[in-house]
């Protein structure tokens, strides 16, 4: 398949052209024109750079790109080396941040719905770019039996703030560093909020309003959206694509 190709058809698949963003989605750094084998993965880190280089890749996809909103623009240490590394193979790299957080199917968060096994409803800041989703149980559970599930689905030890035995049914999510939006989830009813990451404040402001929150680690909310692409392109263009975990706590 031809870079372009690849290119245009995830930009239309993520409606890239519809989302406002902190950095450029999609191709970010050129490689090779003919695209054949695919690593994705949550960040374009250098161990996942250097992954791609061992077994031969000529494309990485991933989540969390570079161009960042008042990022430094030098080019210079880690920067360096991880763009000479891409450019010295000519590996493609693109990127999608909102877009494959919001994709109704290939999404961070519908990805994350399936593993807590909610039946989405929609957004709570519905936009274009809306990133918090909502929605209900078909029967209420503990809290305690949620932060299991979840734990268990993403291998991952959770912060949890709540009641063991309070009893859950509307949850409202959006992953990775959405802490900050607990206040709106509150304020629609919430019986729950699950995000990536945890603040000072955030813990006050669930206490304070009645609200459980578990934080389940940026990295680990945010690795099925790549995962589920890399998916989709085995299927749809019969590609070599492969989802690549680098471990990372956070």
């Amino acid at each position: 398949m031809l870079r372009n190709d690849l290119v245009t058809a995830l930009n239309s698949l993520l409606n890239v052209g519809l989302i406002k963003d902190y950095c450029p989605n999609g191709l970010q750094v050129e490689g090779v024109s003919s695209v054949q084998k695919i690593i994705t993965g949550v960040t374009a880190s250098q161990a996942l750079i250097d992954h791609a280089i061992r077994v031969g890749a000529d494309t990485i996809i991933v989540h969390h790109g570079y161009f960042w909103k008042n990022e430094d623009p030098m080019v210079t240490g880690m920067k360096k080396r991880r763009f000479s590394s891409l450019l010295a193979n000519d590996i493609n790299l693109l990127a999608y941040h909102l877009p494959l957080d919001i994709h109704p199917i290939y999404g961070n968060n519908a990805q994350l719905a399936k593993h807590l096994g909610i039946s989405v409803s929609g957004f709570l800041n519905a936009s274009p770019d809306g990133v918090v989703q909502y929605g209900e149980l078909e029967h209420p559970l503990p809290l305690k039996a949620i932060a299991e599930r979840l734990s268990t689905s993403l291998n991952r030890t959770l912060l949890i703030e709540g009641a063991e035995d309070k009893l859950i049914q509307r949850i409202a999510w959006c992953t990775g560093g959405g802490q900050g939006y607990i206040d709106l989830a509150a304020g629609h009813g919430m019986d729950l909020f699950v995000t990536g990451e945890v603040s000072e404040q955030t813990i006050h402001s669930a206490r304070e309003q009645d609200i459980a929150f578990i934080a389940a680690g940026h990295h680990a909310t945010e690795r099925y959206g790549v995962m589920a692409l890399a998916e989709y392109l085995r299927e749809e263009y019969a590609l070599d694509a492969q989802f690549i975990d680098i471990d990372n706590p956070a």
